[in-house]
């Protein structure tokens, strides 16, 4: 069984007054939109990585985006309104993790795996999170906070690489012919002054608010930070919307738009690996949201939560988008505005569905420069790896005394990928979606090493570390 969830605030009262609160209309409308604008830049980031770095077009992009809003939106209405045994029932909203990012970037860019086999790990992965959701009160053990502080800050680090490039105007190389044969060149406008110094004007704007704006303003810092660098751009004549009149006003999207999942093993078991990732990063959002809403935590209702996660990445993968998970940052939000309503995360959920519809506005945030990018992803990803750190800075480093060794050996190998893009080109083709992902490769290698230190948490131990991180303490 869970320990018992010391509850506070709205924990005094029976747990319907806080989280079944039906909340009017109009207050439950302009809240739920506030959780939408906390998350929207968080949400379209992980399609325009992906789609980027997968050299996909403006329209492929915009598609996925609109594809990443829908799914969203009803995991969301999933994981809030509950559906048979799937959704816990609380104020959660669901995005695209960032931790499938480098695994799926390494899957796409593989010659003989592509997109369908992103699409076909995602929905074996969903079916795999599926399963094994009730026995998260065991596989915990596996993932202490050592563990999961190191992979987070890696993602955040990892991701660091692009955000940087992306200020810098694109990559550093492009692909010229020459006597038709493709040739990696410089990319003259790389680094570009002006570029930079936008991407530098977005982030001091963020700066700007997070010092001395307060509540909703406060929260929605990246996305005006964004608008900021939109507004120069335009100005500046760098920014162009190319083929907006060809993108329709109102559409749906279709499942399986880029063809037929492939289902390929390693591709597949990379995957899987990110959804055991979630599902622990999940277990502890959880586990906070119980403490903030006084709704008491149960096997049942952890499982039911767990498995909402899996029901929405399997949707993503038939809806031509990624893995989900809880958003840290929307539970955040619970706490700023003392709303623990479910029906404000339905509320939001119904929103991003809305959003979906309008493929317009998808090619528009499709159409944002990198660069404009760049300055609000120095601080989305960095943010990520500070995530991380803090969880690392609970751990208690006098009793863990190889907790180190752990977090050194598997970063170091972790950034390998990054630093050193062609370390393990000798190695055979099916050994990619792990050799060139650092977070699956950092992964087992803090898991393994945890083991090999340490051994596996109690469970009693593994929740209770899980909700006191989640909240930054120990």
């Amino acid at each position: 069984m869970l320990p018992d969830t010391k509850t506070t605030g709205a924990g005094d009262k029976p747990e319907s007054d806080a989280v079944h609160q039906k909340i009017p209309l109009p207050r439950c409308a302009a809240l739920g939109l506030q959780h939408v604008l906390v998350m929207y830049a968080g949400t379209v980031a992980v399609p325009l990585i992906v789609g980027g770095a997968l050299g996909l077009s403006k329209a492929d992009i915009a598609f996925l985006i609109n594809a990443d809003l829908l799914v969203a939106g009803i995991a969301t209405l999933i994981q809030a309104l509950g559906l048979w045994g799937f959704g816990i029932r609380m104020p959660v909203m669901m995005g695209v993790t960032f931790a499938a990012v480098g695994p799926m970037i390494a899957i796409g860019l593989d010659p003989s795996l592509g997109l369908q086999a992103i699409y076909g790990a995602t929905i074996v992965a969903g079916l795999f999170g599926m399963l094994v959701a009730p026995l998260m009160g065991r596989l915990l053990g596996v993932f202490p906070p050592l563990v999961t502080g190191t992979v987070i800050t890696l993602i955040g680090v990892s991701l660091m690489g692009v955000a940087i490039n992306w200020a810098a105007g694109g990559q550093p190389t492009v692909t010229r012919m020459v006597d038709g044969v493709a040739h990696a060149v410089a990319n003259p406008d790389y680094g570009d002054p002006a570029k930079l110094a936008i991407a530098a004007l977005v982030l001091l704007v963020v700066l700007g608010i997070t010092r001395f704006a307060k509540g909703v303003w406060a929260n929605i810092s990246i996305l005006l930070g964004v608008m900021a660098g939109v507004v120069v751009s335009l100005a500046l004549g760098y920014m162009n919307f190319d083929g907006l009149s060809d993108a329709s006003w109102v559409a749906v999207t279709t499942p399986l738009h880029f063809g037929l999942p492939r289902f390929e093993f390693t591709a597949i078991l990379s995957m899987c690996i990110v959804m055991l990732i979630t599902l622990v990063e999940s277990t502890g959002m959880f586990l906070a949201l119980s403490e903030i809403t006084g709704r008491r935590m149960t096997p049942q209702l952890l499982t039911r939560g767990l498995r909402a996660d899996g029901l929405g990445t399997l949707i993503g993968g038939v809806f031509n988008t990624f893995p989900y998970t809880s958003f840290s940052q929307n539970v955040g939000l619970v706490t700023v505005t003392g709303v623990r309503s479910r029906y404000v995360a339905a509320m939001a959920g119904g929103f991003l569905i809305l959003l979906a519809l309008f493929p317009k506005v998808a090619h528009i945030v499709a159409s944002v420069p990198a660069f404009v990018l760049g300055g609000a992803g120095i601080v989305m990803f960095g943010m990520v790896a500070a995530t991380g750190v803090r969880i690392l800075g609970a751990i208690d480093y006098g009793k863990e005394r190889h907790a180190l060794y752990v977090i050194a050996i598997s970063i170091g190998l972790g950034l390998i990928p990054t630093l050193s893009p062609n370390f393990f080109q000798h190695l055979p083709a099916w050994t990619h979606p792990f050799t060139h992902s650092g977070i699956v490769l950092g992964t087992c290698a803090a898991m393994v090493l945890n083991l090999f230190y340490h051994g596996v948490v109690s469970k009693e131990r593994s929740f209770l570390l899980a909700a006191r991180t989640s909240h930054g303490t120990e």
